[in-house]
């Protein structure tokens, strides 16, 4: 079976489930970027390409944030919340300033920007959505755009950048993913999977 996993924190944590799970080390070597054992091939990948790599079915299954699930509007399988990586996505803003509620037309910096698009259009408030891949919260401080839509953890780097958080979009977490085709061919060994982490992860 193959797992795309997340490079960094949540890879990690998700191999020491799978630690748990089998009594055995589970650790991609170096930079490397294929890690065989146990009968799995996992995959280290970007965040933003796992979802990807499920749904077309280079990966049997994953692990990546709903908020990525929901602005790629991913086709796979969502099977397991795993609790990890928890955050919120948010629309923030210069602290104290609520002007952006008085316009006609709102400039919104994201790097999700299916999510800001959705969300403002469901409110019905027109909206000129600018995509940015980094350091979002410059955007509204150099009046590039009047709020930001963004992931928020602590909030400490809206803080430190005199920013706040005005409303939250949406809750998010690490889900685990599968492609459909390969829960109609792996079934058996995708839900005995799945009730094992299920077992080691407490969820």
């Amino acid at each position: 079976m193959i797992v795309a996993l997340p490079k960094g924190r949540i890879a990690n944590e998700v191999l020491n489930i799978f630690k748990k799970i089998f009594n055995e080390e589970f650790e991609f070597e170096n930079r490397k970027l294929i890690l065989k054992k146990a009968g799995f091939t996992f995959l280290n990948v970007r965040n933003w390409d796992v979802a990807t790599y499920v749904q077309k079915q280079a990966a049997d299954i994953g692990v990546v944030g709903l908020d990525v699930i929901t602005e790629l509007n991913s086709d796979v399988l969502e099977v397991l919340d795993l609790g990890l990586g928890k955050c919120r996505v948010s629309v923030a803003g210069v602290k104290g300033d609520n002007s952006y509620k008085n316009k006609t037309e709102i400039k919104v910096a994201s790097k999700l920007s299916n999510i800001a698009k959705n969300y403002f259009s469901k409110k019905g408030i027109p909206a000129e959505i600018i995509k940015l891949n980094g350091s979002i919260e410059l955007a509204p401080l150099v009046g590039l755009s009047d709020i930001i839509v963004d992931i928020v953890e602590t909030g400490n780097t809206l803080r430190e950048n005199g920013l706040e958080e005005k409303e939250v979009i949406m809750h998010s977490s690490a889900r685990v993913i599968v492609n459909k085709n390969s829960f109609l061919t792996k079934k058996r060994e995708i839900l005995d999977l799945i009730e094992k982490i299920k077992e080691k992860n407490g969820s």
